[in-house]
């Protein structure tokens, strides 16, 4: 007869997919939780087995904002015909939502640098001076502005123009259309009026 394939075991972490999110509902945490799923099946098959293709699964429909936890059971584990799914670990997963949110904050160019002697900064005007943010509703509502990379004014007489990219401290938030900011610094004389008749 035929001998029979050996069986094997492997383990694999892969990360937790969402199926049917509600819609203006966001996950939040920066980061994607990972699961580990311990297999088992004939050994050929699993010689073969990579992890995209195993699916890990939680259906959201019906979230609603606020904490939840779901039960990430082998019956969640979408794995080829022939393995078995022996253990998923953790065995559940606590989950946060908020509302999406989209908001418009204003852009902050950040300007260091030393000006040449007697001059002064009289504007610093950024272009676009406002931008999209996206996110769950309590983390957008915590920003302010959005903060442009510096800008390096040394020796900027009269007028000069950057191109920059603005960015938020918060990973869970996102700018919108995150193309260039233009920053134009003007500097003046600081006018010595002392001691002029």
């Amino acid at each position: 007869g035929v001998a029979r394939d050996p069986v094997a075991e492997i383990s694999f972490h892969i990360p937790v997919e969402f199926s049917r999110p509600p819609e203006g509902l966001d996950y939040i945490s920066d980061v994607i939780p990972q699961a580990q799923v311990r297999l088992r099946g004939p050994a050929r098959v699993l010689r073969e087995l990579a992890p995209e293709h195993v699916h890990a699964t939680i259906d959201l429909r019906g979230a609603i904002p606020g904490e939840h936890t779901y039960d990430l059971s082998p019956g969640q584990i979408q794995v080829p015909h022939d393995v078995e799914v022996m253990q998923v670990t953790p065995s559940r997963l606590r989950l946060t939502f908020d509302h999406h949110e989209v908001r418009q904050v204003p852009v902050q160019p950040r300007v260091v640098g030393a000006l040449p002697p007697g001059y002064r900064i009289q504007s610093v005007v950024s272009n676009p001076a406002t931008i999209t943010i996206t996110g769950p509703a309590r983390h957008v509502n915590s920003v302010d502005y959005a903060l442009t990379d510096a800008v390096d004014a040394t020796g900027v007489v009269g007028l000069a123009s950057f191109e920059t990219m603005a960015y938020l401290p918060d990973p869970l938030v996102h700018l919108a259309g995150s193309g260039p900011i233009r920053v134009i610094v003007k500097t003046q004389k600081i006018s010595s009026r002392a001691g002029v008749p």
